[in-house]
């Protein structure tokens, strides 16, 4: 009698816990560039459902993968944002904590805006004079060694350009959108500078970091501004002569007082993103734990109208406050992908 006593009280502990365990709402983190999206998606699903409005936090995609790849308890995030794709060691961290179990959703195009204040003049830059006016270390005015980034005004990088200091507010290092401009501003045009490349085949060990260079001056020109957007916007503003680095999306919301500046000769529109012309553009994503589906029940009802005709398709919700469409085969392909809950493996990763 006390076996089957007992036997019952611990089956009524473990519902009990599974009833504790689960829960209505979405959680979200991640990406401060994707957060407008997944908001408008959240806002929608607690609007038109019975489910709880989604609870969707801005941490950077960085901090968003190290709170989703933490465990599978519902303590944890159901979902991801990202501005960049899962990395390769962060997939790892995941599997590791027991997070093997992952979709991969893209939802469409952005740029990285190089933005400035409204009131100032048309301002152009290119990729080589950006990559002049952030890195740590430069080619020397001979091109023969690398020197501590001694430029202070955009004059002193080309003549040519106007006689204003570099000031800079830009993403933190947590966040997707300086891990994007550093690959495509940093990481593109310094492996193709003899001046960079040549110190890592001399001694691949001791120069490891220039094989791949990535390092932001931290001399108070580039000042990190946190994951709000909206705080670097209000920053240009008061201080008209800097610049900021922020996501096309926050530039079209902001865009009574602030300008986009061309790079390439390029400026940042829906076409010249979407067709590749803008040279800083990137895709965005989120990342589900499927793990987390019977539990939470508002997942996949979230999952399915983020990834709706309606909110990414090329007249959707979505567009109307930034994100670009993909175009119509590939965003097909994704939904099937998404739909079916395809499993992100560490060789797809790899492969990008």
């Amino acid at each position: 009698m006390l076996f089957k006593k007992t036997a019952l009280t611990l089956l009524a502990v473990s519902a009990l816990a599974i009833a504790v365990e689960a829960r209505d709402q979405v959680k979200i983190v991640g990406s401060s560039t994707v957060y407008p999206f997944s908001s408008s998606v959240a806002e929608e699903l607690g609007a038109t459902t019975s489910f709880p409005t989604p609870v969707v936090e801005s941490t950077g995609s960085g901090g968003g993968m190290k709170l989703f790849c933490a465990g599978n308890g519902m303590n944890t995030p159901d979902i991801t944002n990202a501005s960049r794709r899962m990395k390769a060691k962060e997939f790892i961290m995941c599997e590791k904590n027991g997070v093997n179990d992952i979709t991969e959703a893209v939802i469409g195009f952005d740029g990285i805006a190089f933005a400035q204040a409204k009131s100032n003049k048309a301002f152009s830059v290119t990729k080589e004079q950006l990559l002049l006016a952030v890195a740590a270390e430069v080619p020397s005015r001979d091109g023969h060694i690398l020197v501590k980034n001694p430029y202070k005004k955009w004059s002193d990088i080309d003549p040519t350009l106007p006689n204003r200091e570099i000031i800079i507010y830009g993403p933190p290092k947590s966040s997707g959108t300086r891990d994007a401009f550093e690959d495509m501003i940093l990481k593109a045009q310094t492996k193709k500078m003899p001046v960079y490349t040549d110190l890592y085949k001399k001694d691949k060990k001791k120069y490891k970091a220039y094989k791949k260079y990535k390092k932001i001056r931290t001399d108070g020109i580039y000042v990190p501004s946190g994951e709000n957007d909206n705080l670097i916007v209000a920053k240009l503003n008061k201080n008209p002569a800097s610049f900021g680095i922020f996501g096309y999306s926050f530039l079209i919301e902001n865009d009574d007082k602030v300008q986009g500046t061309k790079v390439n000769g390029v400026s940042p529109t829906p076409e010249t993103i979407s067709n590749g012309k803008y040279p800083i553009s990137r895709s965005l994503f989120f990342y589900i734990k499927n793990s987390h589906a019977k539990e939470v029940k508002a997942m996949n009802d979230y999952v399915k109208l983020f990834m709706s005709e309606d909110m990414i398709g090329s007249e959707g919700i979505l567009g109307e406050i930034g994100l670009i469409a993909l175009p119509t085969k590939e965003q097909t392909d994704i939904r099937k992908s998404v739909s079916k809950r395809k499993k992100l493996t560490l060789e797809s990763l790899k492969k990008h």
